[in-house]
């Protein structure tokens, strides 16, 4: 065998050469097949409200309403706003809103009356902010309780009081009772068997809290669950609206951890070697400005050199340490994939699109600031 009978590998890039460093690279086919997958675990893009805070893009957007998908879940306002222009049906922001953001949420619904707003609430302060923002500008608002499923991060624990807030959302005018909203963010261990046990465990509350309801006449039109760990599990009961995100692009933090969920690394950090400070040693034009350095390294992977060794990382530059440091040329390119790709999009302010082992366009990250124009 050959060189040239070795296949190239899924990562290559034919016009490489014409690309600047550090740089986010999208792989069109492999986003294509992680949302399709997506369809497939929910049974019907129907049972699919995806959070978009991973990859921020219109085009993504646009090409999960080509599919079906016609609600989604966000962090921020300019998320929303992205959503409303990519023709989103129906759209939750996912934060508390405090501050001016309830007025930005209002004045969204009046700009894009095609479509359905919505927030979340946990406390009577929200709702009344929510109510104000909505009677202001004379639009209806849709709100989902927020429930604290264990996370302790927002939401309310079922029970009594939190009964009482869906009646005080239910009688405000200008708002609408859309649902139950439960995060599970803290369950994502390793062993598929262990996370059920404990998915459902911490779900058991609600179910019940949810039956009371329904038994006191409450039409909840969406009970929306999980994240991307626990979607499977969720995607098995069919009474649940799940919001997946890390699956568009997926990343290596989840890749390691979950194999149960087969999806596909399909963003890339594309760095250089920029200096050999040693024998055994390089460095890279990748720093923690291009990549999420909230976790210990490795924080990203390289491809060509997945057992490297992160020695240092500063603003512009990070430093490996591999005993194949002879092998690389100054100037060559590697190809990372980040353990969290969600902070790590937001890093960048456009994303290098490959399709078809070729750079064909650049897509701006739509969403990356906080604003777009509201």
């Amino acid at each position: 065998m050959t060189p040239h009978d070795i296949a190239p590998a899924w990562f290559h890039i034919d016009n490489e050469a014409e690309i600047a460093s550090p740089a986010l690279l999208l792989y069109r086919e492999r986003i294509e097949h992680n949302l399709k997958l997506m369809i497939e675990i929910a049974g019907d893009p129907a049972r699919l409200r995806p959070h978009v805070k991973t990859h921020k893009l219109l085009p993504v957007m646009k090409r999960q309403i080509e599919l079906g998908i016609t609600k989604f879940k966000c962090s921020t306002i300019a998320e929303v706003e992205m959503c409303a222009m990519a023709g989103a049906a129906d759209v939750l922001l996912a934060m508390p809103c405090v501050g001016p953001n309830a007025h930005r949420l209002a004045e969204l619904a009046l700009k894009y009356p095609q479509t359905e707003f919505a927030g979340i609430a946990d406390d009577e302060e929200t709702i009344r902010t929510l109510a104000s923002a909505a009677q202001q500008h004379r639009v209806n608002l849709g709100v989902f309780l927020e429930l604290d499923c264990g996370m302790a991060r927002t939401g309310i624990v079922p029970g009594v009081a939190a009964g009482l807030l869906v009646h005080a959302i239910k009688e405000t005018p200008r708002l609408l009772f859309r649902g139950l909203h439960a995060y599970d963010g803290h369950i994502h261990d390793a062993e598929l068997s262990v996370r059920k046990e404990k998915c459902e465990a911490a779900f058991a509350p609600i179910l019940a809290f949810k039956k009371e309801l329904e038994g006191e006449g409450v039409i909840i039109r969406e009970f929306l669950t999980g994240g991307s760990p626990t979607f499977g599990i969720h995607a098995q009961q069919k009474d649940r609206i799940c919001s997946p995100g890390t699956t568009v692009l997926w990343d290596f933090g989840y890749g390691d951890k979950h194999p149960d969920l087969p999806f596909l690394p399909a963003a890339v950090l594309l760095a250089r070697v920029i200096s050999k400070p040693g024998t055994n040693r390089l460095t890279l034009d990748l720093g923690h400005k291009s990549v999420a350095p909230e976790n210990p390294h490795p924080r990203v992977r390289f491809e060509e050199l997945p057992d490297a060794t992160p020695i240092m990382q500063s603003e512009e530059h990070l430093v490996l340490e591999t005993e194949r440091a002879h092998e690389f040329l100054i100037g060559q390119a590697l190809h990372g994939i980040p353990r969290h790709i969600c902070p790590t999009v937001s890093m960048h302010g456009e994303a290098v699109v490959i399709e078809g082992a070729r750079a064909t366009e650049v897509w701006p990250v739509t969403a990356r600031n906080r604003k777009i124009s509201i």
